[in-house]
């Protein structure tokens, strides 16, 4: 066998395994479940529009403590408590340019905040990026609010 015989034979050899794990591989991709399929659904929940805030003085420590804790969970990739931007504004000094209640709707219900209200509007429009829905309950939002004004400087 001349050497170009040998070598179309190993290309034709290459070309068949190469075909045959393919479809090999397209087969097992079709009985595999997607990632979707997979993932365990979580409803998205909406809190309903906030319209008074009771503030504590002094500050209560443990719900400081708990909304420190939800804050370094779901609010620390995007948010520093100086005024640092990073993907969102940064909290220092929140509580003292925005009201509580401002601040409560905007942690349970972002979506309703971004139709109607101009302030939330001009911050996506700073940062570009939308606040996501963090599922996060009135009662925790409370406690992240103490929080917020604990690192405000409130005693």
């Amino acid at each position: 066998m001349s050497g170009k015989a040998t070598l179309f034979t190993a290309f034709l050899l290459l070309a068949f395994f190469a075909c045959t794990s393919k479809k090999e591989a397209e087969e097992k991709a079709k009985k595999s479940p997607t990632a979707s399929e997979l993932a365990i659904p979580q409803p998205e929940v909406h809190g309903t529009e906030i319209k008074s805030v009771e503030l504590t003085n002094p500050l209560k420590a443990e719900w400081v403590s708990t909304g420190k804790s939800i804050y370094e969970t779901k609010c620390l990739a995007c948010h520093k408590l100086t005024d640092e931007r990073v993907v969102g504004p940064g909290w220092a000094g929140v509580t003292k340019k925005r009201q509580p209640v401002w601040i409560m709707n905007m942690i349970t219900n972002v979506d309703m905040m971004l139709e109607t209200d101009a302030e939330a509007q001009k911050m996506l429009e700073e940062c570009l990026v939308r606040m996501p829905n963090q599922n996060v309950s009135e009662e925790d939002a409370r406690k992240i609010l103490e929080f917020m004004r604990f690192n405000d400087g409130e005693k």
